[in-house]
């Protein structure tokens, strides 16, 4: 089982061009920890503005009267993409994984199986 700061260590050396990862609660918009980023991406600030992402999608899917649950968002930048995997296994429920990588190091499909493989063992 993986602790939040296992899990986090995890993400970053599992996965190839893996930049920051956290590990956020969509309720607050806290961190509840983070690993990595640089001074272009703070992770704080990252945790809290994709936590309106995560919340408006959520109520979209409310609206719109879809019973599907979210498995990730992502984001696509020029040079990087920003995964954002919701957490539902055990009492992890209210919380995410956010992941940035590099664009150009990372296999987004590997690093939608780790952070899948990372979710089933974390324990919080």
């Amino acid at each position: 089982m993986f602790t939040t700061e296992t899990a986090l260590k995890e993400a970053m050396t599992a996965i190839d061009g893996a930049l920051g990862a956290a590990l956020v609660d969509y309720s607050s918009g806290m961190a509840l920890g983070t690993l990595g980023g640089n001074k272009e991406l703070d992770l704080n600030v990252a945790a809290a503005g994709n936590t309106d992402v995560v919340r408006a999608k959520v109520r979209t899917m409310e609206m719109l009267g879809l019973k599907s649950e979210i498995e990730d968002v992502l984001i696509t930048l020029n040079d990087q993409y920003h995964l954002i995997r919701l957490l539902k296994s055990r009492n992890n429920s209210g919380l995410f994984l956010y992941l940035a990588l590099d664009k150009e190091k990372a296999n987004l499909a590997m690093a939608r199986h780790q952070l899948k493989r990372i979710e089933a063992e974390l324990d919080i």
